[in-house]
């Protein structure tokens, strides 16, 4: 059974998906079941992948990496930056080339964040 807010993979095409209501079914994807993505939270590789937020006087700032930057090269780079706020999702995509954070002009109590790296999967912070 899925659970809200999951992340799957296909591991064939590379489709990736966000559950937003749970089901029963499993979820397929080119003939195959898809692969949950586990929240990683350590960071025990040189890139550094936990988000981290900063409140700002504009809402919330989050940057992946604390004393280093993720690097944002065509081959490997933050594709996504989401937070979730008092049961609300919002999502910044990347590309390649772009600063590996985002700001959201949202205020609230609850703040989670994770990312997705196109090599490395999703990290929360």
């Amino acid at each position: 059974m899925t659970e809200k807010l999951q992340v799957y993979k296909c591991e064939i095409c590379g489709n990736i998906v966000e559950v937003l209501h749970t089901g029963v079914g499993e979820l397929v994807c080119c003939g195959q079941p898809m692969t949950l993505q586990e929240e990683k939270t350590d960071d025990v590789t040189t890139e550094k992948h936990v988000p981290y937020i900063e409140k700002t006087d504009d809402g919330v700032k989050v940057r992946i990496g604390q004393n280093a930057t993720h690097p944002m090269e065509q081959k490997h780079y933050i594709e996504w930056i989401e937070i979730i706020v008092d049961g609300k999702a919002y999502r910044q995509f990347l590309n390649p080339g772009d600063a590996p954070e985002a700001v959201f002009a949202i205020e609230g109590q609850n703040i989670t964040a994770r990312e997705y790296c196109n090599v490395h999967g999703l990290w929360k912070g």
